[in-house]
């Protein structure tokens, strides 16, 4: 075995750094999706159908998963 084993592993600094990325825009988008509830389960919030939510969060998450995907695919 020699000392230069770098050559072995098949995913570099710059993958690590999309999906660190990547998963650190997933963490905010669940973030963002949290929230909104009601302390009286009888009484409607209407806070949970805000557009952080319904659109903003979900499109956050997808972007993220993206970014994991390309920084294991990336070569």
């Amino acid at each position: 075995m020699s000392n230069n084993d770098s050559q072995d592993f098949p995913l570099g600094k710059r993958n690590f750094m999309f999906i660190g990325a990547g998963m650190a825009v997933v963490i905010i988008g669940f973030f963002l999706m949290s929230g909104g509830g009601s302390e009286d389960p009888s009484v409607f919030n209407p806070d949970v159908f805000s557009f952080r939510r319904i659109s903003l969060a979900p499109v956050s998450i997808l972007a993220g998963y993206g970014l994991v995907m390309y920084g294991i695919i990336k070569k």
